[in-house]
């Protein structure tokens, strides 16, 4: 005799919670367990509505290590309006985990998540779809699935993140002095605002041609870069204007009054001419002053060096 095999069949959440403060609200703070289980989380329940400022919380509950948890339930698809309250009750509450549950999560709100979580390291942060399904003619059960949540991948992007923030503030502040600096010995990079990245440029007359300087953890320099860009109608330009200055490296040298380094870079569609200050670098702050006067007396020398010479080039 063969055996008959019922099947699951999704059910409306409506029909099984038609109201979601009374009967949803009510059943999870009375089974809580089911929502810790796919968690992994042992959470006791404390208080439904409870106040936080002048809003109320779905459900105030407590983690294993006595962690406040806030619960925001919505039973359909997820809203500004809600990340807002989860947020506002994090703060009241000084919460430490958030959990966010709907029939319908927007990809937005999961990317949302993804991102507080990697900027908020010391608060966890969970998106949790609900749904109900039943075998046959048995009663509902609920079925929660993690949407988005902390991990150890989001906490290593988050501390790059801000890695990368503090390291923008930091150039910009380089730049910044820099800049000022440069004001009263040459007006080449006079138009030029500081900005968050490695280098600052100016045209040097030639359209590709770029005099920058550059700054990073371990040096600072100055640079003449070559890129006339991918869809020239001579591709190898950044390797003939390159060339035909290599021609008079001896006595561009020798007005530079110094030796730079020429990189033709044969495996890449640039080329740079370049000084480096090596051993001193953005993260050396007591340093930057000393720095900055060796990186601006070698620009005006570069310039000068190389001014006549471009204007020749092609």
């Amino acid at each position: 005799m063969k055996k008959h095999i019922e099947r699951i069949k999704k059910v409306p959440l409506r029909e099984v919670w038609k109201n979601e403060a009374r009967d949803f609200t009510s059943w999870l703070f009375d089974n809580i367990e089911i929502l810790g289980e796919e968690l992994d989380m042992d959470l006791t329940a404390i208080d439904r509505e409870g106040d936080a400022g002048s809003f109320s919380v779905d459900i105030i509950a407590e983690d294993e290590n006595g962690q406040k948890v806030v619960i925001e339930n919505q039973l359909e698809k997820t809203n500004h309006e809600h990340l807002g309250k989860i947020l506002t009750y994090l703060a009241n509450l000084d919460a430490k985990i958030a959990i966010w549950i709907s029939s319908n999560p927007r990809q937005e709100h999961e990317r949302a998540i993804d991102w507080l979580n990697e900027f908020g390291p010391e608060t966890a942060f969970y998106l949790v779809q609900i749904e109900a399904y039943k075998i046959g003619n048995s009663n509902p059960a609920a079925k929660f699935s993690i949407i988005a949540g902390p991990s150890e991948g989001s906490e290593t992007i988050g501390k790059k993140k801000k890695e990368y923030a503090k390291r923008h503030i930091l150039r910009k502040e380089f730049w910044t002095a820099l800049l000022e600096k440069a004001k009263g010995k040459t007006s080449l990079h006079s138009n030029i605002t500081p900005g968050i990245y490695s280098w600052i440029g100016t045209g040097a007359g030639k359209q590709g041609i770029i005099y920058s300087y550059v700054i990073t953890k371990k040096y600072g320099g100055c640079e003449i870069y070559f890129d006339k860009g991918k869809d020239y109608i001579k591709p190898n330009i950044n390797k003939i204007r390159f060339d035909k200055l290599y021609k008079h490296k001896n006595q561009i040298e020798k007005k530079f009054k110094g030796r730079l380094n020429w990189e033709r870079l044969d495996n890449a569609r640039a080329s740079r001419i370049s000084i480096k200050f090596k051993g001193k670098g953005l993260n050396d702050k007591e340093n930057w002053e000393k720095l900055q006067d060796k990186m601006i007396d070698a620009m005006i020398r570069l310039e000068r060096a190389f001014k006549e010479y471009i204007r020749r080039l092609g």
